[in-house]
């Protein structure tokens, strides 16, 4: 199977090559093309896709912070450790969401991971759509998952994408999971190409 790439254009859309399993925020499959362009300045008439707003716009695509992607914080329990990485969380909540008593926003530390049995936080792990999220047991680490390439639309959010889609950017770029993560969809994110929850606080719809 030839590999599924993503191409992120200067100031412009993402070049999506390949891809044959994209889905709206509704679960809908949509049908792409050999090569599709999806709207990042979060401006387009056509979304998802690019209709050229960017250049109106003048949008830029250009990463706002100084921050390595990798950095991250483990939290020891007795039968798991949790890896949390805040630099590549979308804010999708999922965690907070599905089992509020290991994540827990207003405490500290906000993670405890002997408040839930080991199979509920593995896949609560498995749903973090950005990859901001792992676990490692006995000390072996736990990122990826065996999936077929696609995107996913969240709604109002942005591009989630998983099954080792290949994003070309140089190596500093290089998501920690390279098998999952999110893309900025608004426009509004510090963190490009990387979604950092800001189409909530601007209120991004689609």
């Amino acid at each position: 199977m030839a590999n599924v790439t993503i191409e992120i254009m200067e100031n412009g859309p993402l070049i999506v090559c390949g891809l044959k399993n994209f889905q709206n925020a509704k679960g809908e499959e949509l049908s792409p093309k050999d090569r599709i362009a999806l709207c990042r300045c979060g401006e387009s008439a056509n979304k998802p896709y690019c209709d050229g707003a960017h250049a109106t716009i003048e949008f830029s695509g250009e990463r706002e912070i100084n921050r390595p992607l990798a950095k991250e914080k483990i939290y020891q329990g007795k039968d798991i450790s949790i890896h949390d990485n805040r630099v590549i969380c979308s804010h999708a909540a999922e965690c907070v969401e599905l089992l509020s008593s290991v994540f827990r926003l207003e405490e500290r530390p906000w993670i405890d991971p002997d408040r839930a049995e080991l199979n509920s936080i593995i896949e609560v792990i498995k749903k973090c759509p950005s990859g901001a999220l792992s676990y490692s047991i006995n000390e072996k680490h736990y990122r990826d998952q065996d999936r077929e390439p696609a995107i996913q639309i969240a709604k109002n959010g942005p591009y989630d994408v998983m099954g080792n889609v290949v994003l070309k950017v140089e190596e500093e770029l290089q998501p920690p999971s390279k098998e999952h993560y999110s893309l900025c969809r608004c426009g509004a994110s510090k963190n490009k190409p990387f979604c950092d929850g800001a189409h909530r606080d601007i209120n991004f719809t689609d």
